[in-house]
């Protein structure tokens, strides 16, 4: 996709100034291009038949009632397609022994989940194709399904691929230290559980393709609300055996993704596959409820976690159990995404050793991978739900006990129990400023009072203390953890004739604002204004090379590599500058936009007028090559590090469970910062997700597997009234990793809220012998929680444990635990 631009005029820097979004003009004046805007000439439209039942065999399916329907071109099942029916790969098989069962695109024998594709209609407009399902018919063998985790790794339960012999997935360890010796030294160990629920990303923009055969040699363009056009060309090309170099993918205007769409999904395929086979267009485009039915869902884990600590409160080691939820196939990157949080467990916190297992389990839900945070914000969840448990336990401020524990500003560069080397943070001063910014002390004071009084409404007050390994990129070490890609990011700068800057970036922006940022920081690389600056990307015929946008890589990888190419440029444009003015090019010095000789102030050329000559190349020197462009490819060697404190002060209804936000204060960490107000937007997205999750969202299916959540009736996603006022702030610790000193924000809002605020909700309720509320934390849930205590008396030490909500304290030898399990509220 390309941003058309206005001649450029020199002006001051412009990274760290709050542009206004060149992107929003086409947006709010209706001049946008989804996928689904898209008509071609001849263009067919297909729908798809799903699965009513989680579990069952496909006995019978006759497509022949569908063909007699009216405007019906052709309908195909597995059967029908043959070895045209692919299967989705999963790229990332994380253990040798990993259980990676097929994955075809139409069920062949079996469907697993409610909404698995049974069968495609093709028809000459999208209302004729899905009219025309209800003439296929399909008889089903109902077979047990199994919804739950444990149920699923139970001895004689269902199989939901019964060939595997079994639901686990996988199990993957991981760990640094002696965690049995850490243990062993300990005052108290304390272990929590803790539910992540399943979640709905429920991007406002549904997926969309159109598929158009385009050649004579078996070309095809497929136009795709994806996240990752790049990858996506060379999947497809794997999985239809078309050739990579006969496939373009383009990703126009993308409303949203969330992780959803970075993704190779069967109507991709199948939109390909049958647009070939009919020598036409197709275009599919998603309903809202199959959205929620079967584009991915995120998180979904059972969290068993255990610190071993000293009675003042200091960590030694930290163990974590996990049960992640895979649905009932893999999808790309599903078995990978709860190891991505296996380096975050231990967060900002000094520890002598880490002990980390996770197990993947088989269940007939609809599949799960990335969702914004990816693996990071269960991580942040678990590690800062316990840490104000145990200052609960300890009688410790949660502040003071954080304080006690984290990496000092001093220590930096620091090596992490989990083997990775944080660059650079101050989390003092984050936290100092957040405080000040919440009134801390002020509202510990009013809470003490209201406790004081019996005040029906009581206040709680959360923490959050995060960090997060942002830029996912270093080859080698997706490499070693057994991921089939690498993490590189391509940019191309060139300088037309006529001067405007062409910027080509292989990242694929879908709301993030890169074509402002990037315009950014090539105008003050090269000297110019960022109205001369044209973005090119999201399509692989204009921007061949890239890895795409996720995991807040975008501008720590593509925007690095935008600045080595424009470097690059420059150094080009210098020698030909020399030549053309008679100087040594060491005399040069370049300065907004213009090349100088020293000590001779109207001897220049701008690098404009250098360009030009570049284009002609009349008067170029010896070994010197015409236009002026440049290109980067660039592989970082590490990760980089966000942080922050986030404080979140609820008031809690207690008589009808009612939870409202009425402060919420972060100050992130973020390194250096291209343009504030993106960075903002980026901010008040995430916390609006995190707190989503915290408060609202849950996508909940009953015993027979069957999606009770499936619309927005029953899926809570928060308007902006549901939500409160925002006071953000930043502190700034550069990265040393990467020249312009930056660290990524895309998911910083999301992993740091989630805890904050159940940690708040959970404060507010702790007087009634509360310990937990799961999530989402429903005005239903904490009453329940709260008359669940009171029924025990209120007493925090009665008998009994909640699997997963429960606390339990063991002491140790010269430790001073009393020995007694906790009881948890969850409702």
């Amino acid at each position: 996709m390309t941003e058309t631009v206005e001649r450029p005029l020199a002006r001051e820097n412009s990274v760290g100034q709050p542009l206004r979004r060149k992107e929003d003009a086409r947006l709010v004046t209706g001049r946008t291009n989804w996928t689904d805007n898209i008509v071609l000439p001849g263009m067919l439209h297909m729908a798809v038949l799903r699965s009513p039942m989680a579990h069952a065999r496909i006995t019978r399916i006759d497509v022949s009632g569908a063909l007699q329907r009216p405007g019906v071109v052709a309908a195909y099942s597995a059967a029908d397609l043959g070895d045209a029916n692919g299967s989705i790969p999963c790229v990332w098989p994380v253990t040798d022994d990993m259980v990676s069962p097929p994955h075809p695109c139409l069920a062949i024998d079996e469907v697993r989940y409610v909404g698995d594709a049974v069968a495609v209609v093709i028809a000459a407009d999208r209302y004729a194709a899905a009219d025309a399902l209800e003439a296929i018919d399909v008889d089903y063998e109902p077979l047990p399904a199994v919804v739950e985790m444990p149920a699923a790794l139970a001895e004689g339960s269902p199989l939901v691929h019964s060939e595997s012999g079994t639901n686990k997935c996988y199990t993957w360890e991981f760990g640094g230290g002696d965690y049995e010796a850490a243990k062993a030294k300990a005052d108290r160990v304390f272990t929590r559980h803790y539910v992540n629920q399943r979640l709905i990303p429920m991007a406002m923009e549904p997926r969309a393709v159109v598929a158009n055969p385009t050649g004579p040699d078996g070309e095809i363009t497929l136009w795709s609300a994806t996240q990752i056009p790049h990858v996506l060309r060379v999947l497809l090309a794997l999985v239809t055996g078309i050739p990579e170099n006969k496939i373009r993918v383009i990703a126009p205007d993308v409303g949203g993704g969330f992780g959803s769409k970075l993704q190779l999904y069967r109507e991709e395929v199948l939109a390909v596959v049958i647009a070939n086979r009919l020598g036409r267009p197709l275009k599919w485009t998603e309903s809202r409820s199959e959205n929620a039915q079967v584009t991915h869902h995120g998180r979904d884990q059972l969290q068993e976690i255990e610190l071993a600590v000293t009675n003042e409160g200091k960590i030694l080691g930290l163990r974590v159990d996990l049960t992640a939820n895979m649905g009932a196939y893999l999808h790309i990157i599903t078995p990978g995404v709860p190891l991505l949080g296996a380096f975050m467990f231990n967060s900002i916190y000094k520890m002598e050793a880490l002990s980390f297992t996770c197990t993947g389990v088989f269940t007939n839900t609809t599949p799960t991978d990335a969702y914004r945070g990816a693996g990071r914000p269960e991580a942040t969840f678990a590690i800062e739900r316990i840490m104000d448990d145990l200052a609960a336990e300890l009688g410790v401020d949660p502040l003071e006990l954080r304080r006690r524990n984290w990496i000092t500003h001093e220590e930096f560069p620091y090596t992490t129990i989990a083997g990775l080397e944080y660059d650079s943070g101050n989390y003092e001063a984050a936290t100092a400023r957040a405080v000040e910014l919440f009134d801390y002390d002020g509202l510990r004071a009013e809470q003490k009072a209201r406790r004081e009084r019996k005040d029906p409404v009581q206040l709680g007050i959360g923490v959050s203390t995060f960090t997060e390994m942002c830029g996912l990129a270093p080859s080698r070490v997706l490499g070693s953890l057994k991921y089939v890609a690498g993490g590189w990011e391509h940019a191309t700068v060139r300088i037309l004739p006529t001067g405007v800057v062409e910027v080509v970036t292989g990242t694929s922006p879908h709301g993030q604002g890169h074509v402002t940022a990037w315009s950014q920081i090539a105008a003050d690389a090269l000297g110019v204004d960022p109205s001369a600056v044209q973005v090119i990307h999201g399509d692989t015929g204009t921007s061949p090379y890239g890895m795409d946008s996720y995991g807040s890589r975008s501008l720590v990888v593509g925007g690095v590599a935008l600045v080595q190419a424009a470097e690059r440029v420059v150094e080009k444009a210098k020698v030909i500058a020399a030549h053309l003015l008679e100087a040594d090019a060491a005399d040069l010095e370049y300065k907004d936009g213009a090349f100088n000789v020293k000590g001779s102030p109207g001897s220049s050329k701008t690098i404009q007028e250098v360009a030009f000559e570049a284009f002609t190349a009349h008067n170029l020197p010896d070994g010197v090559e015409p236009t002026l462009q440049a290109n980067s490819t660039l592989d970082p060697s590490t990760f980089s590090f966000p942080h922050g404190t986030h404080l979140c002060a609820v008031d809690i209804d207690t008589e009808t469970g009612m939870t409202k936000i009425r402060t919420y204060v972060c100050v992130d960490d973020i390194g250096k910062v291209i343009n504030p107000m993106i960075v903002e937007g980026q901010v008040h997205g995430g916390l609006a997700q995190g707190i989503a999750q915290a408060l609202f969202e849950e996508a909940v299916y009953d015993d027979a597997g069957n999606l009770v959540t499936g619309s927005l009736v029953d899926y809570l996603v928060p308007a902006a009234p549901d939500l409160p006022h925002f006071t953000t702030d930043r502190t700034e610790t550069p990265s040393t990793t990467n020249p312009l000193g930056v660290k990524g924000v895309g998911e910083a809002g999301t992993i740091a809220s989630t805890p904050a605020v159940v940690n708040a909700v959970v404060d507010a309720l702790r007087p009634f012998g509360v310990d937990d509320v799961r999530m989402a934390c429903t005005p239903e849930r904490v009453w329940r929680a709260i008359n669940d205590a009171g029924s025990k008396g209120g007493d925090r030490a009665a008998e009994g444990t909640v699997a997963y909500g429960g606390a339990t304290t063991e002491s140790t030898a010269g430790g001073q635990g009393d020995g007694i399990e906790k009881t948890g509220g969850q409702a």
